[in-house]
């Protein structure tokens, strides 16, 4: 069977994941004061406004207001300028964090999840990070764009920017790149024609030639026309608004709950990491070449409602004693979770773009040999 599949990236620019790294800066600066720090942050930022609201639960007491992190955040993402969609110098804060509700922390403070909710893990052997191909290769070329943009190379960029990758598959395998799409926010002196050559050349070939060196997609750049006016005075950004492209894509099912800002006593989040964990395991042992993961939990409980094994007709076992192997295996209550992957750490500003997954340095990502030679016994 032959096919096409299609994901999108954003920038660090784009307004929604401006929200989702304002919302991690600020949870990261809670935890690094207070590990057992409860955050529910979130994000609104428009023309000249940033709007922080939210629940915290915390005995910290920060070096620096929440405003001002967001003020470093914006000023490194690029936001200095009324050219750029948003001065971080010339705007206006509102501030509404308050106390986090006692019901809620009531449910959390023995171990019990914060919220009911299904959650979602994928792996596949597409790419040597274990992520499906097109995903991977929309977060390359955006994370790159990010650091022409920052170094001087093409100056001509603003924050702003979208891309969007269509893989053809056969036989369930990618064979080819058939369609690029990159949006770019740019200052009005460069013309169209400038942009296009510029952003084929030194953004997308480099970046699809790793996997298919003789590959012509059809190119579409900037395709609107002039994208002068972006960032938050161009579109709201929002936190939590940019799931598919936070997790894999659309390639797997989405439980519906977002991650940034959240603290990991929040399953959307936490459990979330945990199904990354295990099917990840599970193709790296060389089980599957692809495999979901669902868990779910009901709120105040410590135990999962289910665990959900999907090996999409490449495995070698039976998903139902695969499963019974994984419960064994990883202690899925969300404290089992947060002590398995030692989550009480501020390090969530990094997953706030170019995705959650598929980034080796964090810890749902790394693999552990003995739990891999348990799955391949």
């Amino acid at each position: 069977m032959s096919y096409q599949f299609t994901s999108e990236s954003v920038s660090e620019g784009h307004p929604d994941k401006v929200a989702d790294q304002i919302s991690d800066g600020i949870l990261d600066a809670f935890l690094e004061k207070d590990s057992n720090s409860k955050v529910a942050c979130e994000c609104l930022i428009t023309t000249n406004h940033l709007v922080i609201a939210g629940e915290v639960k915390t005995s910290a007491s920060l070096e620096k207001s929440p405003i001002d992190i967001a003020k470093e955040i914006l000023e490194g993402i690029g936001y200095n300028s009324e050219e750029t969609g948003f001065d971080y110098r010339q705007a206006n804060y509102t501030f509404l964090l308050h106390e986090q509700s006692q019901e809620i922390n009531n449910s959390v403070v023995d171990g019990g999840a914060g919220d009911q909710g299904l959650m979602f893990g994928y792996a596949c052997t597409e790419t040597p990070v274990l992520m499906p191909l097109p995903i991977h290769l929309s977060h390359q070329l955006m994370h790159n764009l990010a650091g022409f943009r920052k170094s001087g190379k093409i100056p001509w960029l603003l924050p702003d920017a979208k891309s969007q990758v269509t893989v053809r598959y056969e036989k369930g395998v990618p064979i080819g790149v058939e369609r690029v799409v990159v949006s770019s926010q740019h200052k009005k002196e460069v013309s169209q024609k400038q942009i296009r050559e510029t952003l084929i050349e030194e953004l997308i070939q480099p970046v699809i030639r790793q996997y298919f060196p003789h590959s012509e997609p059809e190119y579409l750049i900037n395709p609107s026309g002039s994208f002068t006016i972006g960032g938050p005075h161009g579109d709201t950004g929002l936190t939590g608004r940019k799931i598919i492209v936070d997790t894999y894509g659309g390639s797997c099912p989405h439980g519906g709950g977002a991650f940034s800002g959240k603290d990991p006593s929040k399953v959307d989040r936490s459990a979330a990491y945990a199904a990354r964990y295990i099917a990840k395991h599970i193709v790296a042992s060389g089980i599957a070449s692809h495999c979901t993961v669902q868990v779910s939990y009901a709120i105040g409980k410590e135990e999962p409602t289910s665990l959900f094994i999907n090996l999409h007709g490449t495995g070698k076992v039976k998903e139902e004693l695969l499963a019974t192997k994984v419960r064994g295996l990883f202690d899925l209550r969300p404290k089992g979770i947060i002590e398995m992957l030692d989550l009480k750490r501020p390090i969530y500003f990094p997953t706030a773009s170019y995705g959650h997954f598929g980034k080796e340095n964090l810890p749902w990502e790394i693999l552990d040999d003995s739990i891999l030679n348990e799955l391949k016994a």
